[in-house]
C-alpha cells in the first residue's frame, strides 16, 4: 500500500489530457471462463504501456463500480495516441478485442464500456487529503493544496479553466 498523505493536496498537471475510463461487467457469474479472459487481457496492455513513454499513455487507476463491475481510469497526453494504440495491429489490444468479439460478442455474459473525454488545458482541479498519490495525483506532480490553491474555484482558475461564470 502507498503510503498516505495526511497533507491537503493538489495535482499540478500542465497541458493536453485525455481521460479514458474503460472497464468490463460481470453479467454472469458463473460464467468464469467467459469473463476471466477479459480481466486477465487489461494487464499485458497496461504493462505494453508503461514500457513505452512514446505511447502517450500517462497512467491509471484502477476502481471497482459495485461488486461485478471493474474499470480502470487511463490518463493519455492526447487523443490520437490513445487511438493509434487502440488500431495497432501489433500491440496487446487488437488481439484482446479481436478474441473478446470471437468468444463472447452479444452473448451476455461480459458487458464492456469505455469513455474517453478531451479535457481542455487547465479544465481541471483535483484535491487529495489522507489519500495515497491517486488518480491525476499519480500522473501529474503533487503539491499542497493550500494558499492560493485552497478552494476549488481558485485552483481552476490558475489552472486556467473556466471558473468565472
Amino acid at each position: 500500500m502507498s503510503k498516505l498523505l495526511a497533507a491537503r493536496m493538489t495535482a499540478d498537471y500542465d497541458g493536453p489530457l485525455v481521460v479514458f475510463i474503460i472497464g468490463m461487467r460481470i453479467n454472469r457469474l458463473f460464467k468464469v471462463a467467459k469473463w476471466l479472459p477479459v480481466v486477465r487481457a487489461m494487464g499485458p496492455m497496461i504493462a505494453e504501456l508503461e514500457r513505452d513513454p512514446r505511447s502517450g499513455f500517462l497512467g491509471w487507476q484502477p476502481m471497482l463500480a459495485g461488486l461485478r463491475t471493474v474499470l480502470l481510469v487511463q490518463y493519455w497526453r492526447d487523443f490520437d495516441s490513445l487511438e493509434t494504440y487502440s488500431r495497432a495491429r501489433d500491440k496487446q489490444h487488437w488481439p484482446a478485442w479481436a478474441a473478446f468479439n470471437k468468444a463472447i460478442g452479444t452473448d451476455g455474459s461480459v458487458g464492456i464500456f469505455h469513455e474517453t473525454y478531451v479535457v481542455a488545458p487547465g479544465g481541471h482541479e483535483t484535491v487529495y487529503v489522507n489519500m495515497p498519490p491517486f488518480g491525476l495525483g499519480r500522473v501529474g506532480k503533487l503539491v499542497g493544496a493550500e494558499g492560493s490553491r485552497r478552494d476549488a474555484r481558485e485552483r481552476m482558475k490558475q489552472a486556467g479553466g473556466a471558473a468565472d461564470g
